[in-house]
């Protein structure tokens, strides 16, 4: 057994460990470089760094500048957006001649809210309303291929005409749909989950069709058919004295 005397003694197993003082030896003695050793270099890791950020900045330039000159492709996101168009060609149905005289254009916008629901159900259970604004416009024309014969009178001494034309109609409505849009729209818990089942890709026809029943009703209540009769009035007047008539008199026949 070992004495007490030699227990804080070194031994192989346990080697003694430099004291206070000669840690103190130690640290007052600096490194010295072996003579005739290279110096180490200044700043090393920093200054390997500034060479790889100058070179990876280096190689973005000398890319950018070659793609410029359109000797590389474009460089593009793989996670681009991509459409494609996989529309048939037209397809030509008829043709028709038309006479009309566009007279006179009216731009309408209305704002249509409407709501389907079920009675005795909760609306947000079972409900859809949708506010839309819907922009549209109708044109006000002059059928010129109902004119009847004898509807040019002329007078014995050629100074006067008299016209007779068939009164004004209305066109039919141009939804734009570039214009229009849904404001808001407000759908129950079942409609959502049917929707994501079957989806419905006409839901928003009904809408459609209720804003040009609007724009419609409101083309006729426009006097819109009034001024397209003065225009037209206008242009015959201006266009037959400028062949020498003096009285030029228009009337429109009962549609």
């Amino acid at each position: 057994m070992a004495r007490d005397g030699d227990i804080n003694e070194p031994t192989r197993e346990f080697p003694g460990y430099p004291t206070g003082e000669a840690l103190k030896e130690r640290s007052a003695v600096t490194s010295q470089p072996e003579p005739g050793a290279p110096p180490p270099p200044a700043g090393g890791p920093a200054r390997g760094l500034l060479w790889v950020l100058g070179a990876a900045a280096l190689a973005v330039v000398v890319l950018l500048g070659v793609q410029a000159t359109g000797l590389l492709p474009d460089f593009r996101n793989p996670f681009a957006k991509e459409q494609t168009d996989r529309s048939q060609p037209p397809l030509l149905k008829s043709i028709q001649d038309l006479s009309r005289y566009v007279a006179a254009e009216g731009n309408f916008q209305v704002v249509v809210d409407l709501q389907n629901d079920r009675r005795n159900v909760p609306d947000w259970l079972l409900s859809q309303r949708t506010l839309f604004v819907g922009a549209g416009s109708v044109e006000a024309y002059v059928d010129f291929a109902k004119i009847s014969e004898g509807a040019v009178v002329e007078s014995a001494d050629g100074k006067s005409v008299e016209i007779r034309l068939p009164a004004p109609q209305l066109g039919k409505t141009n939804l734009d749909l570039e214009k229009s849009y849904v404001f808001a729209e407000e759908r129950g818990l079942l409609n959502r989950v049917g929707e994501l089942v079957k989806g419905d890709p006409n839901r928003q026809q009904q809408v459609y069709q209720l804003a040009e029943e609007r724009i419609t009703t409101a083309a006729r209540d426009s006097g819109l058919t009034q001024r397209a009769e003065e225009n037209t009035r206008k242009m015959l007047e201006g266009l037959l004295r400028s062949l020498g008539y003096e009285k030029v008199t228009v009337t429109y026949t009962a549609p």
